[in-house]
């Protein structure tokens, strides 16, 4: 059995060192140029994982360029796992692996199709989340369900803790998934329509805070949008205030410390955050 990997992020380069934890191997890696993307969050460079255990790199501007292709029938790569990657794959990617390709995505599918899964499932309030590997089809998030996890969200929960408790759950089920596949025991389930909900990208324009907003809603976006993503924000005049972190309020606090956002309510005070120059957000 021939596996490749797809991916140019740290949750990608976590199950490939989970795949050779439980003493599996790859036979090839596809990933991006060294230049492209170098601001993408949690981006990798996958060469010293390569060297490593000696595993041939494809580095390719689009996963569907016919480079990617080429090279996964030169590997004869039964399966192929798409981790990490923005790009949607094509028919023809998804199709050339002799068995087929695998996608896994941050929720418990088909709740939170498409984009920008830790943050929605944060600013959303949910009480859990998940990790969910599947057999990619020519859809969004919609293959056969292959292994689920679920991953419990606390209510003081931030991008990165939450980050970091579904990159611990891409490895856990990525080694029992790795173990199936080598043995032929994996079967798929179907995903139940009438429970699909799809979640919009997001941009860093949407970490806009407004004194409309409830103290709760202040609160989720803040832990939400903090780093690694680019963080939530309000302007003050020709000034760009990002806060990190930050807590919520019933009462006034007299600091001269914090910054104060006063809501209808209640206040939230920003404990960690930068003054920059109000620029435009795109």
């Amino acid at each position: 059995m021939k596996f490749a990997f797809v991916t140019c992020v740290q949750i990608g380069l976590s199950c490939m060192e989970a795949i050779y934890d439980v003493n599996g191997s790859l036979d090839l890696i596809i990933s991006i140029p060294d230049e492209k993307a170098k601001k993408k969050s949690g981006r990798i460079y996958v060469d010293d994982f390569a060297e490593k255990h000696n595993i041939p790199v494809v580095k390719s501007n689009h996963v569907n360029d016919a480079v990617v292709v080429e090279a996964i029938k030169a590997h004869n790569i039964d399966w192929l796992f798409i981790i990490g990657w923005s790009q949607i794959a094509s028919e023809e990617v998804i199709e050339t692996p002799n068995i087929g390709a695998i996608g896994a995505h941050p929720t418990l599918l088909p709740v939170g199709r498409g984009r920008a899964a830790i943050p929605w499932a944060i600013i959303k309030g949910l009480d859990k989340t998940g990790v969910s590997f599947f057999k990619m089809d020519v859809g969004v998030d919609t293959g056969l369900i292959l292994r689920q996890e679920e991953v419990p969200i606390q209510p003081t929960e931030t991008a990165l803790t939450l980050y970091n408790k579904v990159n611990t759950a891409h490895e856990t089920l990525i080694k029992k998934l790795f173990i199936d596949l080598q043995n032929n025991n994996v079967e798929g389930k179907v995903q139940d329509e009438s429970k699909a909900t799809y979640w919009e990208g997001r941009k860093p324009k949407d970490g806009e805070l407004s004194e409309t907003m409830s103290v709760n809603q202040v609160d989720r976006l803040v832990r939400a949008t903090t780093k690694p993503y680019p963080g939530a924000f309000i302007i003050r005049g020709d000034k760009k205030i990002i806060i990190w972190k930050g807590n919520m309020s019933q009462e006034k606090i007299e600091s001269n410390v914090y910054h104060e956002i006063i809501l209808n309510d209640g206040f939230f005070y920003a404990t960690n955050y930068e003054v920059t120059d109000a620029t435009p957000a795109k």
